[in-house]
């Protein structure tokens, strides 16, 4: 199978500070990967260098088939790769519906061009909140979620880019045992709708739980990248990482 996202030897430098030393990693369509490392690993790095928010300064990332590099971030949207981030960055003044509608028009019509009917887009905004449980506060504001709420709208708008990947960045930090059984069951479905998802995450019950494979980063290095079971033995993550 040729994999969805091929990262070819990736590196990244701050000035004198090392922050990815030739990753490689590819993820196959549909496939569901953990990607985990102690704080200052490069796994926001990495991610970033993937969706364009940063530029890497050697190696390369090709995503479908095609060179990412030198695309900006809304032209690597534009082509499958969406992300949600740890801390939500719902727009505050516009209601739910409101939200899902921006990255509607903006790419899912910049890529196939305009829906039919402002009809169209409304039901496609149902459609979404409907998906992550929020379809009853459509006409309600940011501030009025709660935490976990805020969680889904930001998958929400996530995947209102029609993503073929998603990046889900730290969704359950902070929440209870419960929230976080919600935001794998909503992640699981999204998988189950053929959408490939890496998964950064630092609650390991959670990562063990919805990942098939893991990858793990320490100090800008990839030690390790197999089936969790497996990875979560080796003495070196135990080392770096798990026995912290």
């Amino acid at each position: 199978m040729t994999a969805l996202l091929h990262v070819d030897n990736i590196s990244k430098r701050f000035g004198g500070f090392v922050a990815l030393d030739g990753i490689d990693l590819e993820v196959e369509p549909g496939e569901r990967l953990g990607l985990i490392g102690p704080n200052g690993s490069g796994k926001s790095t990495l991610v970033n260098c993937i969706c364009g928010t940063l530029q890497n300064e050697s190696g390369s990332v090709r995503f479908d088939g095609n060179v990412m590099d030198g695309l900006a971030a809304h032209e690597r949207t534009h082509r499958g790769v969406a992300r949600s981030f740890q801390l939500p960055r719902p727009f505050h003044s516009m209601t739910l519906a409101d939200n899902l509608r921006i990255p509607l028009l903006y790419t899912v019509h910049a890529r196939v061009g305009p829906l039919r009917s402002a009809g169209d887009l409304d039901a496609r905004c149902h459609d979404l909140l409907e998906m992550v449980g929020l379809a009853k506060k459509a006409k309600r504001m940011p501030r009025d979620l709660t935490q976990v709420e805020m969680r889904k709208l930001e998958l929400a708008r996530a995947m209102a880019a029609e993503p073929k990947l998603l990046i889900a960045d730290e969704s359950m930090a902070g929440l209870s045992h419960s929230e976080i059984d919600d935001i794998l069951t909503l992640l699981v479905r999204l998988s189950e709708r053929g959408i490939t998802i890496i998964l950064i995450e630092h609650i390991m019950s959670a990562v063990m739980s919805f990942s098939q494979r893991l990858a793990v980063l320490v100090s800008g290095k990839k030690i390790a990248d197999g089936k969790p079971e497996d990875v979560v033995r080796d003495p070196e993550v135990v080392r770096a990482y798990l026995g912290q």
